[in-house]
């Protein structure tokens, strides 16, 4: 008699698992493409930010509740931070969702023709001979 509630319990703990599993998978996703927005050259921490909302908005109405979206980005880094609450199946259970994604900005670096350290050429390397 008390191994039904028990074995419905166990099979809503595992949907909820199921649920936050896949709300974070959701935000990771959002996160790095955000992050794809935000780091290119002439990229924003806004641009990054509504590249991020634009996915949650497509992909986490149903498994992700409350998300919020923080983006920064300076002269070397940028970085998006997703935060919000996994859909609950078992009342009272609030499983938190957190998922961030950084790395380096895109930068443009001139080809530098002219050598004034170890990389320079030898003299005998320039005359193609040995």
């Amino acid at each position: 008699m008390i191994a039904t509630p028990l074995l419905l319990l166990m099979l809503l703990a595992i949907v909820q698992f199921a649920l936050w599993s896949h709300a974070t998978h959701i935000a990771q996703a959002a996160a790095s493409h955000g992050l794809a927005a935000a780091r290119v050259h002439g990229g924003t921490a806004a641009a990054g930010s509504a590249s991020a909302q634009q996915m949650l908005d497509q992909l986490a109405r149903g498994p992700l509740a409350d998300a919020s979206v923080s983006a920064e980005r300076t002269a070397t880094s940028a970085s998006i931070r997703i935060s919000g609450i996994a859909t609950t199946v078992i009342p009272f259970l609030s499983l938190p969702v957190h998922a961030e994604a950084s790395g380096p900005v895109e930068r443009f670096v001139p080809i530098a023709y002219g050598f004034t350290n170890s990389e320079a050429l030898s003299a005998a390397n320039r005359s193609g001979g040995g």
